[in-house]
């Protein structure tokens, strides 16, 4: 088939990779508009621009995706089917009505859990076990379509959003290629998605990603994985923002008695910090949790035992304060 694949973020350059390679050919890429980044502030292009760019292939990055010159554009084309994965825009009906086949999104959920823009972050901080990816017919609301097919992935005990979209990127961009060669042999059919176990996943923001101490450990826990990379979470610590990279739940924060060496002899208050010989440990509304890598404020990322050397901690430090 004739393909016009609609992408941007690095965790749609596999599926892009995996099209390029297939017996379908990608003639065009839709992307988002160059962004500023890093300390220049300077235009990058997004990671599947970039990919497509080097594969030779012809680069679209309209303003909006109701774009007059894209519609021209697509219509010129004239694709068979338009793949997509994370392209971070909503397509018109002008648009979806181009491909005979229609457009067909890699979602990284098992829907219809977790329709919206981070399925991800949300399975993670939910504490589900399992998730996994859909391809789907894109219609014009969100995430409502009928699914092609569908992958299962474990949520393993460390995970963070990065982890786990990596791995669901890879496999998913196999079951994008499958679902292409059945939509052309003719043998795949769309399901409508089943009217039971519909949840939503918005985006997170930096407000989101703040960590409340007083919450349990294995929520913090959560919250801490579902935001790495990205939005980060973080803390305050005398006055400042703290980022924090994955927290280590010690085993007083699933059993009742703790015996982990890390933890101290004392409860600790939330958001209370204590250094023992191995470890820098906070209290939260449960049991303690021992940080991992931590970033001050204009500085690179740290241990904690690194962090907590160089600020001298005192009793009355409190983090979240």
């Amino acid at each position: 088939m004739r393909l016009v694949f609609a992408g941007t973020p690095q965790t749609a350059v596999p599926a892009l990779n995996a099209l390029l390679a297939s017996r379908h050919t990608v003639a065009a890429v839709v992307t988002r508009p160059d962004a500023t980044a890093g300390r220049g502030r300077r235009l990058v292009a997004s990671p599947v621009a970039e990919r497509a760019a080097a594969a030779g292939v012809e680069v679209l990055k309209p303003m909006k995706a109701r774009d007059p010159d894209l519609i021209d554009r697509l219509r010129a084309i004239a694709p068979d089917c338009c793949p997509v994965v994370a392209y971070g825009a909503l397509l018109p009906r002008v648009a979806l009505d181009i491909p005979r086949h229609g457009w067909v999104n890699l979602h990284f959920s098992l829907l219809p859990a977790w329709r919206g823009a981070a399925p991800v972050q949300h399975a993670i901080l939910n504490g589900d076990d399992v998730t996994g990816a859909s391809t789907f017919d894109i219609e014009e609301d969100l995430d409502t379509g009928p699914v092609y097919g569908v992958l299962t992935e474990p949520i393993r005990p460390t995970d963070t959003t990065g982890d786990l979209l990596d791995r669901l990127a890879h496999a998913g961009a196999k079951l994008l290629v499958d679902t292409m060669d059945g939509i052309e042999s003719g043998v795949l059919k769309a399901r409508p998605q089943p009217a039971e176990g519909v949840s939503i996943a918005p985006k997170l923001t930096p407000d989101d990603a703040r960590v409340d101490w007083s919450a349990p450990a294995l929520r913090v826990d959560r919250l801490v994985r579902a935001c790495t990379p990205a939005p980060g979470a973080w803390t305050t610590f005398r006055g400042e923002r703290l980022k924090l990279g994955p927290v280590r739940l010690a085993a007083g924060a699933v059993f009742p008695r703790p015996t982990d060496p890390d933890l101290p002899p004392q409860p600790l208050r939330p958001g209370e910090l204590r250094v023992t010989k191995r470890a820098v440990v906070a209290g939260t509304g449960s049991h303690p949790v021992a940080l991992g890598e931590v970033q001050p404020p204009g500085k690179r990322r740290m241990t904690a035992t690194e962090w907590a050397r160089g600020v001298r901690l005192s009793d009355a430090d409190r983090l979240g304060v």
